[in-house]
């Protein structure tokens, strides 16, 4: 055997431990903190958001290169705090004697002596009295001086990494680089919807406001929907439902989008932990397990969810970012969601996205629409038009009765005018288009339905009633298979074997790592044991929970639904058509078919008006 060499040699030829200076302490500790601008930008924002400021303003310059300045008005700090302030593990957020009570952002102490070792930091802060300037360049401290400030507290950074050359060139352009200061802002804006935000470009000497959100006011959730609809957009907030959910001492508030709001990437999943912006793998897992059921795989949902619990229920020490959180119980937090979640989206019953209706009105309407000024005469001229074009009543001649465009052949008692508009959300069937689509009008506009995929959910919905009344058939197997695992998949597998056994799959150890399919789901038919454990386990590492098994049943049954669907192509009766839209406003889920498709297409009259012009 050959013996390594050791990297690192002394005068001896052997390793010499070296207590490193308190510079070098810092430019280590930074590589931590501080990745790239944005990370500064965050520790700075948060200092000044546990500091109580209600307005922080952050200019950058060269995408936070060369600049990033943070003014906030918060408490400040007094000319004796500042040299603490840069010192290495000094804070006023923890007293050090319990770490799991934290109820601020920042707590370690790290920031503000991590960016004086690799940049040019300034700070004047005023708390009582006159206001004081520290400055700090490459952990070297100058001393104390008065300086002007109304209140609050200036934090300027000059030449990031100016001290560690070598990490600037990691760093990439000054468009990504803005663009991730964006992204940091945009985040804990919506954590913190009363507090004003405002992003400026100042590169070349001329500010550019990049981004802005002044404080909201209202209750929560009055607030924190003001506040999204500034930072994502309106129409998230007109599709999105409100969760409030409390359970075993956790509670989930926030914003999740309706299923047809889906997007085509996770960019729109915005995670918090008592107000505190997450990306931790569990949570989102069960964001997704939520959705997994209304949504293809390759749609994702979009959400603003706030996790709140007891500081001494979640560990969020585990990070340098802190960008990740571990939960003394993650399964009560997984649970919560995941039931919240649908618990929404089954109230929203057959409610789509109004995104829908505005994708079909863009394809419909022309480049150039003129407004004509005649399109609402007043109503004497309507009167005259009328007492014109009225036709001469001659004798001998009856009014001929109007024949009704939609009634079958010796069928004259199925009127589809017989329901009322008004009666239904989704109106009264008028028309049956190429049959597959049911025209049915609204008391505010029309409604177009795609009967197949409609038909399609609710057979599904109805399988899945049917199924949980009577529970998930297992069928056992002749001779059991035995499939060899590490021990450390056994273990992960067999902790999952409770939760397995519920939706049919029967699991057992069976000596050493190995472990033995003792039944199986009965509606999957033959299924290759040792590929579906492997899958599970995948899923297991990947979430902590495991949804393979319920997702391939309800595949089945989405397959199953699919058949025994009216098909495209079958003309359908108006007391048919109504039928199936009364039972479509009583379904929940059925805005949306089995792959996340809008069942339905909602257009306003106000918006079929614009389109010809008459408004």
């Amino acid at each position: 055997m050959t013996l390594h060499t050791p990297k690192i040699t002394g005068a001896q030829g052997r390793p010499v431990i070296r207590q490193l200076d308190e510079a070098a302490i810092n430019r280590i500790a930074a590589g931590e903190v501080v990745e790239r601008p944005a990370s500064a930008v965050k520790e700075l924002v948060e200092n000044a958001l546990d500091a109580g400021a209600s307005r922080i303003q952050v200019d950058i310059a060269d995408g936070g290169k060369t600049l990033i300045r943070v003014t906030d008005d918060g408490c400040g700090m007094t000319a004796e705090d500042l040299p603490l302030a840069l010192s290495r593990h000094a804070t006023s957020k923890i007293d050090g004697s319990d770490l799991l009570d934290i109820r601020s952002f920042g707590f370690r102490g790290e920031a503000l002596p991590s960016l004086g070792a690799v940049g040019r930091l300034t700070i004047t802060s005023r708390a009582e009295g006159d206001a004081a300037q520290i400055a700090c360049e490459g952990s070297r401290l100058s001393p104390v001086k008065p300086a002007a400030l109304t209140r609050g507290t200036v934090v300027e950074l000059r030449d990031l990494f100016f001290a560690t050359p070598a990490r600037l060139k990691f760093l990439r352009s000054d468009r990504a680089e803005l663009q991730a200061v964006t992204e940091v802002i945009r985040r804990l804006a919506m954590a913190e919807p009363l507090v004003g935000f405002t992003l400026r470009d100042v590169t070349g000497g001329e500010a550019r406001t990049l981004f802005r959100a002044d404080p909201a006011s209202g209750d929560l959730f009055d607030a924190l929907g003001s506040r999204l609809a500034s930072v994502i957009g309106r129409d998230f907030t007109d599709n999105a439902l409100r969760i409030d959910a409390e359970r075993d001492g956790l509670r989930l508030q926030g914003y999740a989008a309706l299923p047809t709001y889906s997007r085509g990437s996770s960019a729109q999943q915005y995670l918090f932990v008592n107000g505190r912006p997450v990306l931790d793998r569990m949570l989102y897992g069960a964001l997704r397990a939520a959705y997994f059921d209304v949504l293809s795989r390759d749609r994702h949902p979009a959400a603003v969810l706030n996790l709140i619990a007891d500081p001494q229920r979640v560990d969020v020490n585990v990070h340098p970012a802190k960008a990740e959180v571990r939960f003394r119980e993650p399964d009560a937090a997984r649970s919560l969601i995941i039931t919240a979640l649908k618990s929404a989206l089954t109230g929203a019953g057959h409610r789509a996205s109004s995104t829908v209706g505005t994708a079909t009105l863009d394809a419909f309407r022309p480049e150039h629409v003129r407004v004509y000024q005649m399109d609402r005469p007043s109503p004497a001229s309507f009167a005259r038009a009328f007492a014109f074009q009225a036709p001469q009543t001659l004798e001998g001649f009856a009014e001929a009765p109007q024949a009704s465009t939609f009634a079958p052949p010796n069928e004259e008692k199925a009127q589809p005018h017989d329901e009322q508009p008004k009666a239904h959300p989704l109106g009264a069937a008028r028309a049956h288009l190429h049959e597959n689509y049911i025209v049915a009008q609204t008391a505010t506009g029309i409604v177009i339905v795609d009967q197949h995929a409609a038909h399609e959910r609710l057979v599904y919905e109805r399988l899945k009633r049917q199924q949980a009344e009577t529970g998930i058939r297992a069928q056992a197997l002749l001779i059991p298979e035995i499939v060899d695992l590490s021990p450390t998949d056994a273990a992960r597998l067999l902790d999952a074997a409770p939760a397995l056994a519920e939706v049919g799959l029967t699991i057992e150890p069976f000596g050493g790592s190995a472990v033995a399919i003792r039944e199986t789901p009965a509606i999957l038919g033959p299924v290759n044991g040792a590929a579906l454990i492997r899958d599970i386990l995948d899923e297991l590492a990947d979430s902590g929970d495991s949804t393979l098994v319920r997702a391939k049943i309800d595949a089945i049954l989405s397959r199953m639904a699919c058949h025994g669907s009216v098909r495209s192509g079958r003309q359908m009766r108006p007391e048919e058509m109504n039928a199936l839209l009364r039972e479509m406003e009583a379904t929940p889920l059925s805005g949306q078919c089995n792959h996340g498709r809008p069942t339905y297409v909602e257009l306003s009259l106000h918006d079929i008006e614009r389109l010809f012009g008459r408004r």
